[in-house]
C-alpha cells in the first residue's frame, strides 16, 4: 500500500483466532474474518488485570489480552467501551504466562515467553518441534495516562536467528457499560468502517467508530510503532528475524475522541488519524505522590495491615475522575461497572476517610450540591432537594434509554450528605463551606419532610416512578434484597431501618449546626423531629423475639423481618436504644450472621439466603465497617475489634490485599479461604475506605475542631496489633502526631507532635 492512502474495512467485529502453524519463514497466519456478534455479558471478573488513571481504564485477562468473547474485559471511557478485542499472538500461538502485575495501578508488566512451534502441528504424535518452549522472551509493559501505550518486546535467547511474527487483532465495538452489564437494547447505532493509513514516519494507524443513537460518534484511535500489514478484520502483523541476543520493541499506543457526527463527517485527514499523544508516566506519578502526601499516614506493627492501608490509598486515588465540570475531581464508586458517581457510595467513602483526608468530603459536597435536584422529574426519581443516586455519561444516558442524567432513585443519599456535611464541618471547622452549603442544607431538609415521607407516618420510605429505576433504593439495590422471613413480597413504599437512622442522625447534626448559625427556631424543630422519630422508630422496628431490627416496614406496615445486616446501621447512625444495643450486637455476632470472615448480609438461616448472592449473604467490607463503628459507638469495643479483626484478615487472601466490594458468604470452617465474588468491582470505593473507618472505631477517633478538640474515646487496640502510629492529622486547622501502643491488654496514646491550638482528651 503506498505510504499516505486510506482503505476501510467494514464491519469491524468478532474474529476468529488465528490457527497455529509451523515456525517457518513467509508462513502467513490469517484471520478469518466474520460478522459482528451480539454483546456478550459480563460474567467472571476474578483473576482480571486493570489499570486506570482518570476517566480511561483496561481491563484484561492474565495474558494482556481482550478476547472478542470476554464478557466484561476491555477499554473503558466514559461509560464506554472503546476496544473490545486485543490479542496478542506470537506465530499464531498464544504465548505462555510467567508473570503479571497491575504494579501502582496506573501501570504494569506481564512477561511470557514461547510454547514449544511445532512444523507440522496437527501430527500430534510426531509433529516435529522447530521451537522449544521458554526459547524468546516477551514482555508487555502498558500504561494509561490520557491514553493507553503498550511496548511489546520480543527477544530471542537462542544461538541462532529465530523469525517471529507477531499479530494484534482489534476492534472496538462502542458498546454501553449497561450493555456491557446485561441490558438488552431494542436497537443499537451503526458500527462505522475501520480506516487504514500508513503513518509517515512508518507503522500503521488505525480509527475505529461507532455512531450512537445519541448523535455522538465514539472514535478509538490506534498508532503502531513498526511498519507490517492489515489482514482482513482489523489483525495487524508484523514479521521479523531476530539475530541471537536481538530483540525488537512494538509500541501501541490507543486513545478516544467523543465527537458530534457532524463534526466526524469533515474530511480533514487530521481529524481521522488525529496527532499521536504523548503518554507520560510524569502525570500519573505526580497525582499518586500528592495525594499521599496529602492524606494522614499510617504505619503499624503489622505488615500484613500495613500493606492493606497502603493498597487502599493508592486505589482510592486510582479511583479518581475528571468530572464533567471543569476541574472537577470525584472518587469514582468502583471498576468495572461504576466508574462514575454515586451519591451513597460517594458520601459513604468521604465519610470513612474523613479523618485522614477531609479533602475528599469536601469535593464530594461540592459536587453532589451542585447537582442536588431543583425539579420533579419522574422518570429520573427526581425531587426538589434530593441527592442523586447515579450519573452516568454513556450513550444510553444520553439517547433516554436510561434515567441516569442524573438518576436520584435512592431514599438514602439525601439524609446522608446531612451527615456528610456535619462530620465535614466537625473535622475542619470550614465556614465559608458551611456557609456556601447550608441552602443545599435546607433543601434536602425539605425534601425529607415534603417528598421523602410518602405517607405521611413519619418514616422516610422510597417508590420508584422511573420505569427503568431502581426497585430497591437502598444500599441494598437488588430486587430480592428486602425480604420477610415468611417468603412474601414486600411491597413499597419501603421504609429501611438504616434510612430511619441516618435521618435521625441528620436532625440531630443539623440542629447542632442551626443552633450555631443562630437559627434557634429551626434547631430546636429538629431535636424534636428527631426525638420522635426515635420512639416511633423503636415502637415499629423492633422485633422482640429476635432481638433486632428488621430489615423494612413495607405498604401495610408490616415488618420486612428476616434478619439481615442492616440493623447494625442503626448502631451507626445512633438511634438504636442504649438498652437494646447489646442485643443487637449479640444478633449480628452469632454463627448465623457472622462467616468467620465478617458479618454477612443475610442470616444463613433466612428464607433466600445465598452465600453467593449480592445482598443476599455475601459480606461486604463497607457494612462491616459501618457495623464495627456502630458497635464501638456503644461501648462494644471487643466486639469491633473481633469484627475488624476477621474483615481484614480476609484481606491477605485477596489480590495485592486489596478488600474487593465483596466477597461470598460462606462460613470459614467449611471455606478456609474467602471465596471472590465473580463479578465484584475491584477496587471500590467504599472498600477502600473501610480500613480507615476500622482504624478510626478502633482509635475512637472524634473532631470537634470548631472547639479545637480531638476526643480519642476508648482507644482499643487488638490482641494481633501492638502500635499504630498516625503522621499529620489535621483537625481544623491543627496538625497532629499521634502514636497507639497496647501493653499487657490497655491501650495507650502518646503525643508526638502537634502544631496548632488543639487539646487531645482520652474518654475511657
Amino acid at each position: 500500500m503506498a505510504r499516505g492512502t486510506t482503505r476501510t474495512r467494514a464491519g469491524v467485529g468478532r474474529l476468529e483466532a488465528p490457527e497455529a502453524g509451523a515456525l517457518a519463514a513467509g508462513t502467513a497466519i490469517r484471520a478469518v474474518p466474520v460478522s459482528a456478534g451480539p454483546i456478550e455479558r459480563a460474567t467472571d471478573l476474578t483473576g482480571v488485570l486493570m489499570l486506570k488513571h482518570e476517566n480511561l481504564y483496561l481491563l484484561t485477562d492474565a495474558f494482556g489480552d481482550i478476547h472478542a468473547d470476554s464478557r466484561g474485559l476491555g477499554l473503558y471511557r466514559d461509560d464506554t467501551r472503546v476496544l473490545s478485542r486485543y490479542e496478542l499472538r506470537l506465530n499464531g500461538s498464544r504465548p505462555v504466562i510467567l508473570r503479571s502485575s497491575s504494579g501502582d495501578g496506573y501501570a504494569g508488566s506481564i512477561q511470557l515467553t514461547n510454547p514449544d512451534f511445532l512444523r507440522d502441528p496437527a501430527s500430534k504424535r510426531d509433529a516435529e518441534v522447530v521451537l522449544r518452549r521458554q526459547s524468546l522472551g516477551i514482555v508487555r509493559d502498558r500504561l494509561i495516562s490520557g491514553a493507553l501505550r503498550e511496548r511489546i518486546t520480543v527477544r530471542n535467547y537462542t544461538a541462532h536467528p529465530e523469525h517471529c511474527e507477531l499479530t494484534l487483532a482489534l476492534s472496538a465495538d462502542g458498546a454501553d457499560i449497561f450493555e456491557v452489564r446485561g441490558m438488552v437494547r431494542e436497537r443499537r447505532g451503526e458500527l462505522l468502517p475501520a480506516l487504514e493509513t500508513e503513518a509517515s514516519g512508518g507503522g500503521l494507524r488505525l480509527t475505529f467508530g461507532y455512531r450512537g443513537l445519541d448523535g455522538i460518534v465514539r472514535s478509538t484511535f490506534v498508532a503502531v510503532s513498526l511498519p507490517g500489514r492489515l489482514d482482513e478484520g482489523s489483525t495487524l502483523c508484523f514479521e521479523e528475524t531476530l539475530a541471537p541476543g536481538a530483540a525488537v520493541t512494538l509500541e501501541v499506543t490507543v486513545w478516544t475522541a467523543h465527537e458530534p457526527w457532524v463534526a466526524v463527517r469533515d474530511t480533514d485527514p487530521t481529524r481521522r488519524f488525529p496527532a499521536v499523544p504523548t503518554v507520560a508516566v510524569a502525570e500519573p506519578e505526580t497525582a499518586h505522590r500528592e495525594w499521599v502526601a496529602a492524606m494522614t499516614a499510617v504505619s503499624t506493627g503489622d505488615a500484613f495491615f500495613d500493606r492493606t492501608i497502603e493498597r487502599a490509598r493508592a486505589d482510592l486515588r486510582l479511583l479518581v475522575n475528571a468530572g464533567p465540570d471543569s476541574g472537577e475531581h470525584y472518587v469514582a464508586a468502583g471498576i468495572p461497572w461504576f466508574s462514575t458517581v454515586f451519591g451513597r457510595d460517594t458520601i459513604i467513602t468521604a465519610l470513612e476517610l474523613l479523618a485522614f483526608s477531609p479533602r475528599i468530603a469536601v469535593e464530594a459536597l461540592e459536587m453532589l450540591a451542585r447537582r442536588q435536584s431543583t425539579v420533579d422529574d419522574p422518570w429520573r426519581d427526581a425531587e426538589p432537594g434530593k441527592i442523586l443516586h447515579e450519573l452516568r455519561n454513556g450513550e444510553m444516558a444520553h439517547a433516554g434509554e436510561v434515567p441516569h442524567v442524573p438518576y436520584y432513585g435512592t431514599a438514602d443519599a439525601t439524609p446522608l450528605f446531612l451527615v456528610l456535611l456535619a462530620e465535614t464541618y466537625a473535622w475542619t471547622a470550614d465556614d465559608a463551606l458551611l456557609e456556601r452549603l447550608w441552602p443545599n442544607a435546607l433543601a434536602a431538609l425539605a425534601w425529607i419532610d415534603r417528598y421523602g415521607d410518602l405517607d405521611g407516618d413519619g418514616f422516610v420510605e422510597y417508590q420508584r416512578r422511573a420505569p427503568r429505576g431502581l426497585i430497591n433504593q437502598g444500599w441494598k439495590d437488588s430486587a430480592d434484597a428486602i425480604r420477610a422471613r415468611d417468603g412474601r413480597s414486600v411491597t413499597a413504599p419501603i421504609a429501611l431501618v438504616e434510612v430511619q437512622g441516618y435521618v435521625y442522625d441528620a436532625r440531630r447534626r443539623m440542629a447542632e449546626l442551626a443552633a450555631r448559625r443562630g437559627e434557634s427556631a429551626l434547631a430546636a424543630r429538629l431535636v424534636a423531629g428527631a426525638a420522635e422519630l426515635r420512639e416511633r422508630f423503636e415502637r415499629a422496628f423492633w422485633m422482640e423475639e429476635a432481638g433486632t431490627y428488621a430489615m423494612a416496614l413495607d405498604r401495610e406496615k408490616r415488618r420486612a423481618d428476616a434478619i439481615a445486616s442492616n440493623a447494625g446501621h442503626a448502631l451507626w447512625s445512633g438511634i438504636a436504644a442504649p438498652d437494646r444495643a447489646a442485643r443487637v450486637v449479640a444478633a449480628l455476632t452469632t454463627p448465623e450472621m457472622d462467616s468467620g470472615w465478617g458479618v454477612r448480609t443475610l442470616a444463613r438461616d433466612q428464607p433466600g439466603f445465598n452465600p453467593i448472592g449480592y445482598h443476599v449473604g455475601s459480606v461486604w467490607p463497607h457494612d462491616n465497617a459501618i457495623i464495627a463503628a456502630g458497635m464501638k459507638r456503644y461501648g462494644h469495643h471487643e466486639a469491633a475489634n473481633a469484627l475488624i479483626g476477621k474483615v481484614l484478615g480476609a484481606s491477605r487472601y485477596f489480590r495485592d490485599f486489596r478488600l474487593p466490594e465483596l466477597f461470598c458468604g460462606f462460613q470459614r470452617d467449611e471455606s478456609p479461604l474467602p471465596v471472590p465474588y465473580p463479578v465484584a468491582c475491584s477496587p471500590q470505593a467504599w472498600a477502600a475506605g473501610a480500613p480507615f473507618l476500622f482504624l478510626q472505631a478502633m482509635l475512637g477517633l472524634r473532631a470537634d475542631a470548631p472547639g479545637r478538640q480531638l476526643e480519642l474515646v476508648h482507644p482499643t487496640l487488638p490482641e494481633w496489633l501492638e502500635n499504630v502510629v498516625l503522621r499529620g492529622m489535621r483537625v481544623g486547622g491543627a496538625v497532629v502526631d499521634l502514636h497507639f501502643h497496647r501493653s499487657d491488654g490497655v491501650t495507650g496514646v502518646e503525643v508526638l507532635r502537634k502544631d496548632g491550638d488543639l487539646d487531645i482528651v482520652i474518654r475511657v
